[in-house]
């Protein structure tokens, strides 16, 4: 029998500071050091306490836990009853990154009791994770047209920066306060920002795939900036852009429709003419794999075309800054979606969440597939709500679930925890008629606690 550990984060990812000393500090030294590397901060101490992180274990594991999941995923099992047969993909959940931005939210709220704490923003893109932390005393920093309201923080105040990192002028702003900063900035985002920096020393022009408006990209873009301007970036999504930009950097073109096309999406004083000359390409993290480095490809070639062979390392850098836990959750789906028969695929996760929405388009190319943030949108096997995002909004189908033998897949992003996939299990059971958690071998429901006291071994 294999008895899944409770909720044990996986090995850091390359290039996070150390995990067992993460530090709240005053200050920055720079705009390129975050606050888990400062050097000289006024003022340091450890959240991860092994006093303050049993804690924080206890309480998490009692918002997140699922022994059904928990179950699957050790075993590699499928659950069958009743015609109805459950398959999880190989890796889905929450990765490293996002177990430890909670897990320092969750240490903050218990550290600095007395202190009013704030998130900018969303700590990651799942709204039960969010609500989780608003009934923790967490008070949530929301932009109005992009800008953050810090006027009324003082230096007892503390400021959780989410996952995603924070664009260089808020941190700025914050250093400027003096106020305490928990800073919970992924390692992938961070190696992202160190690829960008480079290309902002150098002179270059940093192209960036990804989602101008997500908050991870507005961050990283700050970092392609310097004090003293001169740098630039330019921002795309999708593979029809690249063509027009790769295009331009080949032929030139209208540079005012050129603007009219990438607006907000671009540094102040974006010149295309001038701009375009040096380009180093990196991404937003949660970016798919594949067409992260088809905008590579295109874009070298677009410099091979206009400037030879012989001078591209004078005119093209580029970088694999794609986040592994994404890479692997997109893998696992790939490889489920190639090898397992299924009738249809489950999406779960937070509609906004860039990482769980790309695992929704695999699917949707393959298989009837249904992106929903919980089981409530499974309304009965006739009727779900799901996320629809060529519509961006909810919509409502019919006859989704079908009747007799079916086979339903499922999975989930990096920052979907395992209880809102355990509801959806227990969901999907309820439309048979069965308990999910007899499925489960008898030994394995008494050591997690889910026999009646009666039916335990021995008693």
């Amino acid at each position: 029998m294999v008895i899944p550990s409770k909720f044990s984060p996986s090995p850091p990812n390359a290039g996070l500071d150390g995990t067992v000393s993460i530090a709240v500090t005053k200050e920055m030294s720079d705009e390129s050091q975050p606050i888990a590397t400062a050097t000289a901060p006024k003022k340091r101490m450890n959240l991860r306490t092994p006093e303050i992180m049993k804690l924080v274990q206890e309480q998490v594991e009692s918002h997140y836990r699922s022994p059904v999941v928990e179950y699957l995923r050790h075993t590699n099992q499928h659950l069958t009853a009743n015609g109805l047969t459950v398959k999880l993909a190989k890796v889905f959940g929450f990765c490293y990154g996002v177990e430890r931005a909670i897990n320092l939210a969750y240490a903050s709220a218990k550290y600095f009791k007395g202190h009013n704490i704030y998130l900018l923003g969303e700590i990651i893109h799942n709204p039960e994770v969010n609500d989780q932390l608003q009934d923790l005393g967490i008070k949530q920093l929301k932009e109005t047209r992009g800008v953050y309201d810090l006027d009324n923080l003082t230096e007892e105040d503390v400021v959780i920066v989410p996952a995603f990192g924070a664009e260089v002028k808020v941190l700025n702003r914050l250093q400027d306060i003096g106020c305490y900063k928990v800073d919970t900035t992924c390692g992938d985002v961070m190696s992202v920002w160190k690829r960008v920096r480079q290309y902002r020393n150098q002179g270059t022009t940093s192209i960036i795939h990804g989602k101008a408006w997500h908050e991870e990209t507005k961050a990283t873009v700050s970092q392609a900036i310097s004090e003293k301007g001169g740098t630039h970036y330019l921002v795309v999504f999708t593979l029809d852009e690249t063509d027009y930009v790769c295009n331009y950097i080949r032929k030139g073109g209208n540079k005012e429709e050129f603007l009219k096309k990438f607006q907000g999406a671009y540094s102040p004083n974006f010149d295309p003419d001038q701009h375009l000359t040096s380009v180093g390409v990196a991404n937003q993290t949660t970016m798919m794999k594949g067409e992260t480095e088809e905008v590579q490809r295109r874009f070298e070639k677009a410099m091979v075309d206009r400037f030879g062979p012989e001078n591209l390392d004078s005119h093209f850098r580029k970088a694999d800054t794609i986040c592994g836990a994404t890479q692997e959750r997109q893998d696992a789906l790939s490889e489920m979606l190639s090898v397992e028969k299924m009738n249809l695929l489950l999406v779960v996760g937070g509609y906004n969440s860039s990482n769980t929405s790309h695992l929704a388009e695999m699917g949707e190319g393959v298989l009837p597939t249904y992106f929903i943030k919980n089981s409530d949108k499974l309304i009965s096997p006739k009727e779900i709500s799901h996320y629809n995002q060529h519509k961006e909004q909810e919509v409502i189908s019919h006859d989704w679930l079908p009747e007799g033998n079916v086979v339903v897949g499922i999975t989930a992003g990096a920052s979907c925890p395992n209880n809102l996939l355990e509801e959806t299990i227990h969901r999907l059971y309820e439309f048979r008629g069965v308990d999910v958690e007899t499925l489960l071998p008898k030994d394995y429901r008494e050591i997690v606690g889910l026999l009646p006291p009666e039916e335990h071994t021995g008693h």
